[in-house]
């Protein structure tokens, strides 16, 4: 049959969101270029009429500027369709794609699951809870044997009583200690003297000891030997 026949040629796939907001995009961009065009077409005219009197001659340029303006009115409304279009279909790309975001996403958490309940058949949680008490053992027998090494021998026998009036007994030195009380008599004292005793009743310049030509001290007479 299929000699007889032939096959059907497979039907190739439609174009995609993408490619038709593509076309529309371009074509409204061509659209708005002539729409440009014809707005520097019609500033030409407004200059030219502002410039001639009222005559046929204006009047024609006139309807010149009204076609043109008319013109551009009609692909102003074109665009405006292309954008609207283009701006459809970019929503529903948009929430087909979300679509395609939430089914990956639901698949990879059934993924997931899958995966967390094969890793969790692997775990016996009696084999951790005899090793959660294992290792309790362990430290508690580890602090033994600290206790045990840190043990003393050999120590006298002291009663707490005496070790508390001993302690109370250094607290009062250490308070001794800090007392600074005393130096206060010293603070108090009068400031030791600056000058010799009797220096306010020598006149500057005038010494009270006679001296000799080389500048000694003379000798009472009545020390000198006879």
């Amino acid at each position: 049959m299929n000699r007889l026949f032939g096959r059907g040629k497979p039907k190739e796939p439609g174009p995609s969101l993408n490619d038709c907001i593509a076309g529309v995009d371009a074509r409204a961009t061509n659209i708005e270029e002539k729409i440009s065009k014809l707005e520097a077409e019609l500033r030409k005219y407004r200059e030219q009429m502002s410039k001639m009197r009222e005559g046929p001659a204006k009047n024609s340029v006139k309807q010149k500027a009204l076609r043109v303006l008319k013109q551009k009115k009609a692909y102003e409304q074109q665009a405006e369709s292309l954008r609207n279009q283009s701006f459809n279909m970019e929503q529903a790309n948009y929430a087909a794609q979300s679509l395609k975001d939430t089914q990956a996403t639901v698949a990879a958490m059934k993924d997931g699951v899958k995966q967390m309940k094969t890793e969790y058949k692997k775990i016996n949680i009696d084999q951790i809870e005899d090793i959660q008490d294992d290792m309790a053992d362990m430290f508690e027998q580890a602090d033994e044997v600290q206790e045990a090494l840190g043990r003393t021998y050999g120590m006298p026998e002291v009663d707490d009583d005496d070790l508390q009036a001993e302690l109370d007994a250094l607290g009062d030195e250490i308070a001794l200690d800090d007392d600074t009380s005393y130096l206060d008599d010293v603070i108090k004292a009068p400031e030791a003297p600056s000058r010799e005793p009797g220096a306010d009743s020598i006149v500057p310049g005038k010494s009270t000891i006679e001296t000799d030509e080389f500048g000694l001290p003379k000798i009472p007479t009545s020390l000198k030997t006879t």
